[in-house]
């Protein structure tokens, strides 16, 4: 498939670093990336605050538009979110189609969405993103067309009047509703298993697939893509003696991520706020890590999930730089291709399970060996020891902490 070309606009305004600055650009040339584009210019503007008619300034619009027309640029995509109004009066000045880096995060993500709840929250969350935007937008139907930006419900989205648009959101709605009992259905049968916990959390690209793969030995996708995993997917992790964790893989996050999504996905993440641990995966390889490292814990804390555990792991060590310095207590460092990569990071999550649950021990006659069989598999056994002068099992190890029934 031919890729489009892309002009890249952004603003450095003066509540902003020009390392964060920076750093953002080159996240959004990664988006540009992973929605099959090939960036093939920038148009970068230091301002004091944004222009309300045109974001940019008129003199760089015209600029735009020369470089639009010299690259026959596809699509501009804006570094910032746009409005209806800025959309239009730049649509009427350069001749591509324009989107902004909100459209262009949604538009992956309906790439992305394989299960029927992740197609469902993304078609919500654009027709979410829409709706404001429709109003005098019909002078931009001729270049809309298909490609990046117009994807998921449907190339003539904006074709659709407010009222028609409102009824199909109300009906994913309704579906959703459906969906998410279900799950939640499942989650709760979970829940009342003894089983321990994981979630895997971090900053999209920064690892997390690889290690669910080799933790689970499962073959989920990996690429060198943003949100290369979207729908959440939770294996059994097996550890020594039978005794196994759960483990979930969740969409990657993202800086400015729009709060279309995040409404969208809380459900979604339902699966991992209900865990034991999180496991927080930071590509120390990144220069921006600590910026990735703050951007998940502040989205931690929008989806009231700041309350768990959280085990930090500093992938990619293989290739950190010098100054590298992890600022997490709780933390380990590893490079997830290593083959000693599994075995660091199981013997970090038993020594979570012993902090996280409590001490028991017992003895089992030989009589109770349909008893032992389901302790193994429920609790994390640390000594079991045949007494010959007793004739039982001596059995040691952690199990889950009963909650208190107390009125």
């Amino acid at each position: 498939m031919e890729r489009e070309k892309i002009i890249l606009v952004g603003v450095f305004l003066p509540n902003r670093t020009e390392e964060a600055f920076w750093n953002s650009m080159s996240e959004l040339r990664s988006l540009a990336k992973t929605a099959n584009g090939e960036v093939v210019d920038e148009l970068i503007q230091k301002l004091e605050r944004v222009n309300q008619a045109s974001f940019i300034g008129s003199g760089k619009l015209l600029e735009l538009n020369e470089l639009a027309e010299m690259h026959e640029a596809d699509v501009i995509i804006f570094n910032s979110e746009l409005s209806a109004t800025q959309v239009r009066n730049i649509s009427r000045a350069v001749d591509a189609r324009i989107i902004d880096r909100t459209q262009l995060i949604l538009d992956i993500f309906a790439m992305r969405a394989k299960s029927k709840e992740g197609k469902l929250q993304v078609a919500y969350a654009q027709y979410k993103y829409l709706l404001p935007r429709l109003s005098g937008q019909g002078v931009l139907l001729s270049k809309l067309g298909g490609g990046i930006g117009s994807r998921g419900p449907g190339e003539t989205k904006l074709e659709m009047d407010k009222r028609h648009i409102r009824e199909k959101m109300h009906d994913i709605k309704a579906q959703l509703t459906h969906v998410e009992q279900h799950r939640k259905r499942i989650i709760d049968r979970r829940n009342g298993q003894s089983v321990f916990r994981f979630g895997l959390i971090g900053y999209t690209n920064a690892g997390k697939s690889t290690i669910f793969n080799r933790l689970t030995n499962e073959t989920t996708l990996e690429e060198d893509k943003l949100f290369a995993t979207l729908d959440p997917t939770t294996r059994k992790i097996s550890f020594s003696g039978g005794f196994q964790a759960l483990l979930t893989d969740t969409v990657g996050f993202i800086q400015d991520l729009p709060t279309t999504l995040i409404a969208a996905f809380r459900s979604t993440l339902e699966e991992t706020a209900n865990v034991d641990v999180l496991i927080h995966v930071v590509d120390a390889s990144d220069l921006d890590y600590l910026q990735h490292e703050t951007t998940v814990l502040v989205l931690l804390e929008e989806l009231e999930m700041n309350h768990i555990p959280i085990l930090t792991v500093y992938n990619k060590m293989d290739q950190v730089a010098e100054n590298f310095i992890p600022d997490r207590p709780e933390h380990i460092l590893i490079s997830a291709l290593n083959e000693k990569a599994p075995s660091i990071i199981k013997q970090r999550m038993i020594e979570l399970i012993e902090k996280n649950w409590t001490f028991f021990t017992k003895e089992l006659s030989e009589a109770n060996g349909k008893e032992l069989a389901q302790i193994k598999q429920q609790a994390w056994i640390t000594k079991l020891e045949y007494l010959e002068n007793k004739q039982v099992y001596l059995v040691e190890g952690y199990q889950p902490r009963k909650e208190s029934t107390n009125d």
